[in-house]
């Protein structure tokens, strides 16, 4: 399933919404002990154009705080 979720992702690359939309598929169809290796492709694939999209739908990793302004 994980070879088939990064050949989708490469296919819809060239629009952000479907990028997304295929994503979060992707996320529901893997089991968990493939999801590590799944983040890490996707951020060395699509980090330059994605990033944001995919923060928004990893969220942040483990062990990472969010930034929080003190004013």
């Amino acid at each position: 399933m994980l070879d088939y979720v990064k050949m989708i992702l490469l296919k819809v690359s060239f629009s952000k919404v479907l990028f997304e939309k295929e994503l979060r598929k992707a996320l529901k169809m893997l089991v968990p002990a493939e999801l590590t290796d799944f983040r890490a492709w996707c951020y060395q694939q699509f980090a330059r154009v994605y990033r944001r999209v995919l923060k928004k739908v990893f969220g942040n990793p483990q062990g990472a705080s969010p930034t929080v302004a003190l004013g």
